[in-house]
């Protein structure tokens, strides 16, 4: 089944709507893409101390992210060694120790096998050291951000990653000593949708004057100055689209909507205007004023192929999806700040996280409804089976922020690693 028709030179680009809804294709795209791919475990603020622990599920896995016995970040699959049962079976918290509660086979933070009940039972060739915790074939990181993969001749992250890291290092810039961290508490939720809409909707500019036409009301209600588009632009500001190859993929704004970093509105109350200033000061003398305004005057939400997003609007959200089923994907978030932060300026950042991101915000209820009203509508592949991913195609030069460049960069990627053998 053909699944992508990319045709330049006539200007088409085609999306089979079988992608979004058939078991078959959900079922080789876990073999193909994220059995392959480099996956997003979690940050390394979450876990901070010796035995701190998160548990997680990536590509299906049970997984136990966790700090050993020196502090040192380890990941581990998160099932018993003995009949296959997962472990750990707490969200979060710290231990010295992990006890299997189907026959206690217990395991020390550092994944090595401590105790087995009855070990005498067992022949004298049986080796304990032998049936330690499994970690994932590679484990890498870049800047705090923890990633696994499955495949053992993967390329490393740092070459995965590419070009993407230019709008990685953008947000670590907003720290004085480039060191981040999850602010506590995590954003969990249920789409009735599959994985691949949210990667669209994620960088796609081309829905928010539509689909958050509450949210821009709710700006010029509150003072906000929210400009009209100029010719040839439907958003207040400029902005671009962008492909950073291997499938990733940003938006890269001018800010219209204010930034807890350093650009005040009057959202965020008189108070906050001399620390956000005092912020913007700061960052100008650290990185200079080019890099500075990069930081504070512009936005951007970053695909990392195939499914992490790094949202540096509103606020910074790391969100994190897994596929469940065909027409459903778990959604994962947490709001991302510099650890110097004042209590001003963290407050500031987070009222502004949550008035925005989230299910409790103005823009995530809008997309989930969104999403699921594809997914309802795309049940008609089979009589209406193509979608158009073509604005922008025709242009020369840069693309807009609100044509889709981008977001025919991943569904090439996708189509690319759902061909190989």
């Amino acid at each position: 089944m053909q699944l992508i028709v990319n045709e330049p030179q006539a200007h088409r680009f085609e999306v089979n709507r079988a992608a979004l809804i058939d078991p078959d294709i959900f079922a080789r795209e876990r073999e193909k893409v994220f059995e392959r791919c480099w996956l997003y475990v979690g940050h390394e603020s979450e876990v901070r101390e010796p035995g701190d622990f998160r548990t997680r599920i990536v590509c299906g896995r049970p997984i136990l992210f966790c700090r050993d016995s020196a502090s040192e970040l380890r990941v581990f699959l998160n099932t018993c060694r003995h009949r296959g049962a997962v472990v750990c079976r707490e969200p979060e918290g710290n231990a010295k120790r992990h006890t299997c509660f189907y026959h206690g086979w217990t395991y020390d933070r550092d994944g090595k096998l401590y105790a087995i009940p009855g070990q005498d039972a067992y022949p004298p060739s049986f080796d304990r050291a032998q049936y330690g915790l499994q970690p994932p074939p590679r484990v890498d990181s870049y800047r705090g951000f923890i990633f696994l993969n499955f495949d053992r001749n993967a390329p490393s992250l740092r070459d995965y990653l590419g070009k993407a890291v230019e709008y990685i290092d953008l947000v670590l810039d907003q720290s004085p000593t480039g060191r981040m961290e999850v602010i506590h508490g995590t954003q969990e939720y249920d789409i009735k949708a599959n994985w691949k809409l949210l990667v669209e909707n994620s960088f796609d500019d081309y829905h928010l004057i539509t689909t958050h036409a509450t949210w821009l009301d709710y700006l010029k209600n509150s003072g906000v100055q929210v400009r009209k588009p100029e010719k040839g632009h439907v958003l207040p500001s400029h902005g671009l689209g962008k492909d950073l190859g291997g499938g990733h993929g940003t938006t890269d704004n001018v800010n219209f909507r204010g930034r807890p970093v350093a650009a005040w509105i009057p959202i965020y109350g008189d108070a906050a205007k001399p620390e956000l200033d005092r912020i913007r000061q700061e960052i100008t003398t650290r990185l200079g004023e080019e890099r500075a305004k990069r930081v504070c005057d512009t936005n951007r939400n970053l695909l990392i192929f195939p499914s992490l997003v790094l949202l540096d609007g509103s606020s910074v959200s790391i969100r994190s999806f897994q596929p469940v089923a065909p027409d459903r994907m778990r959604v994962r978030a947490w709001a991302l700040g510099p650890v110097e932060e004042t209590p001003l300026a963290r407050q500031v950042r987070l009222d502004s996280f949550l008035t925005f991101y989230g299910p409790g915000g103005f823009a995530t209820p809008d997309d989930i409804e969104a999403l699921e009203s594809v997914q309802q509508g795309v049940g008609s592949y089979k009589e209406v089976q193509w979608s158009p991913i073509t604005r922008g195609i025709a242009k020369e030069g840069e693309q807009l922020n609100t044509d889709e460049a981008h977001l025919r960069a991943f569904w090439t990627q996708w189509d690319k690693l759902m061909r190989q053998p």
